[in-house]
């Protein structure tokens, strides 16, 4: 769709280069949320650590920086604007 579009982007294989605890607050920033909000409470991984989804970004970005899968996902960032792609069309609000 962002093609489609001739948007140029980059894509980050978010398994294979996972955002640090830095770079996912500075996510949060500019999408301006908290962790719980683009939490997947349904990821195996929340499950896992015993994690109810009401903790606060101390706890949750590192466990996120650990565990890329409970991203919620696409997330687009240009300059100091972010959106969730969920819907994909969201991403278009960043061009």
């Amino acid at each position: 769709m962002l093609k489609e579009q001739g948007a140029e982007f980059t894509y980050r294989e978010y398994t294979k280069q996972p955002l640090d605890e830095g770079e996912l607050r500075e996510v949060l920033r500019k999408l301006g949320l908290s962790a719980r909000d683009i939490l997947r409470t349904r990821d195996k991984a929340v499950k896992e650590l015993g994690l109810s989804g009401d903790e606060g970004d101390d706890v949750l970005v590192p466990h996120m920086a650990r565990h890329p899968t409970m991203i919620q996902r696409p997330i687009g960032v240009v300059g100091d604007r972010a959106r969730i792609g969920r819907p994909v069309e969201n991403l278009l609000e960043l061009l």
